[in-house]
């Protein structure tokens, strides 16, 4: 016996709450099942709690720079314990305010808490519980999580859902991948007072970034401390020292090399958490660790949508959500709602923050050589003078015919801020002389844009007065 539904939701993480509101608002029957905790990843062990270890992070560095605003402080020490109290207390209060189980009752949907789902046919879904739900549609928002390396000692590691389980600040780490989540983690550990050595295996730190933001970075994770080596050949073991620390053993330029440290954290990999999720009972084709689909997030089995990290795209939880409302409204109304990602920013709580949108210059040129770049350094900021955050930069890039902008970067502080005043003002549609003309508050970070966007404007115009012909003379 099994109980019907028009659709049902696997997961409530953002992905499964926004699918699951979405197909109620347009007057669904819909059930949730969630496995753990409402919220998912993102809010329980992800980026909130990171994000919380950043906040704290920069207040460290901020105490340890207020000598130089006429303040003497004495060197801050970090309390571990309580830190990880007050992480824990945001994502309660998180769960509270928007992520609890009366939050689906309030939107229409019937959750259920009953352990993880799986599929027994296309149509139908076993609990642990032995509850079997039926659906006219399924949308699978199971999201991701952390990979381990296929090396011995890889359960010695921890990953970024574990890190609130370190009884102590370790005296040194090794935290192997730079991508967003290790870069962020690796300048908090450092500005918490351990030692940090990040390994990349690309030959720079946030290989998917523009490559100017990932020279700052390098430049400033140098100079805080962090110990970065890049161009490395791969991780082959991690051991556990007698005394508990761990040993990580690398291979670069054909050497080994042994590592030791206190803690070993693996950030190289966010596959999808399919695992036991019964796919093949659904017919729903899987391909290498991710859920393919199509334009209208469905998968080969027309009626299965899969939303979010698990379809292995953009992987952002503004991403997932965006992707679960168009799910669900192609659930319930058929496949109508396409997804396009071209504008999509995105950014990491780093010391300084980093963030971009759109082509990266690279991109662009590759595309249209004569295209226009504008970079203002953080230095000719007013804002960043005042706040003694100097480090960084903002880049614009413009199409040269349309002078549309088709991206932008920028690494400093309030990064991620900045740039997303450029991504609105691209899905609006605004081109470059009328960014320029905006009238930005001032001192802000956000006046950077203002000012690039001055910078392209008067590229061409210089190109043009450079290439005109000098004027004849009295007796020319």
């Amino acid at each position: 016996m099994s109980t019907a539904y028009d659709v049902l939701v696997l997961g409530a993480g953002p992905a499964g709450t926004a699918a699951a509101v979405r197909a109620a608002e347009l007057g669904a029957a819909v059930a949730v099942v969630e496995a753990g905790r409402v919220g998912g990843t993102c809010v329980n062990t992800g980026c909130v709690p990171t994000r919380v270890l950043a906040k704290t992070a920069r207040i460290m560095r901020d105490i340890r720079s207020a000598h130089e605003a006429g303040i003497d402080v004495a060197e801050p020490q970090v309390a571990w314990p309580r830190v990880v109290t007050r992480v824990r207390r945001v994502i309660e209060n998180l769960q509270a305010v928007k992520q609890t189980p009366e939050s689906f009752a309030a939107a229409g949907a019937d959750l259920y808490m009953e352990g993880r789902g799986w599929f027994l046919d296309p149509h139908l879904v076993e609990l642990e519980s032995g509850t079997r739900l039926e659906a006219g549609a399924v949308v699978v928002c199971v999201g991701g999580h952390s990979r381990l390396l296929p090396i011995d000692g890889a359960h010695l590691a921890l990953t970024v859902e574990r890190v609130l389980d370190l009884p102590e600040l370790p005296r040194a780490v090794a935290i192997v991948g730079s991508g967003s989540t290790g870069a962020q983690l690796a300048t908090i550990f450092c500005a918490f007072g351990c030692l940090v050595t990040l390994l990349e295996l690309a030959p720079r730190v946030m290989p998917g970034v523009d490559e100017g933001i990932s020279e700052v970075l390098a430049a400033s994770f140098a100079a805080s401390g962090i110990e970065v080596v890049t161009g490395i050949d791969g991780v082959t073991a991690i051991g556990q020292r007698s005394d508990g620390g761990r040993t990580l053993t690398y291979e670069a330029g054909r050497q080994q090399v042994a590592l030791d440290v206190e803690a070993v954290l693996l950030s190289v990999g966010w596959p999808a958490a399919i695992e036991g999720l019964g796919l093949e009972a659904a017919g729903v084709r899987v391909d290498r660790g991710r859920v393919p689909v199509n334009a209208f997030l469905q998968t080969n089995v027309p009626h299965v949508y899969v939303p979010g990290d698990a379809n292995g795209d953009a992987m952002l939880v503004q991403a997932a959500r965006f992707e679960a409302e168009a799910a669900a409204t192609n659930a319930v109304l058929g496949p109508t709602r396409s997804v396009s990602h071209a504008l999509l920013p995105f950014g990491g709580f780093t010391d300084p923050d980093y963030a971009g949108v759109g082509l990266t210059e690279a991109e662009a040129r590759e595309r249209d050589p004569q295209c226009l770049v504008a970079v203002v350094p953080y230095a000719e900021m007013e804002r960043a003078v005042i706040d003694g955050r100097t480090t960084g930069f903002c880049k614009l890039i413009a199409d040269r015919r349309r002078s549309l902008l088709l991206g932008a970067h920028a690494v400093g502080e309030s990064a991620v801020e900045v740039i997303q005043a450029v991504t609105t003002a691209m899905a609006a549609g605004v081109d470059v002389a009328t960014l320029a003309r905006v009238e930005f508050a001032y001192p802000t970070y956000t006046a950077i844009v203002g000012q690039a966007a001055g910078q392209l404007l008067a590229e061409p115009a210089q190109a043009r007065t450079r290439a005109r012909p000098p004027a004849p003379g009295r007796n020319g």
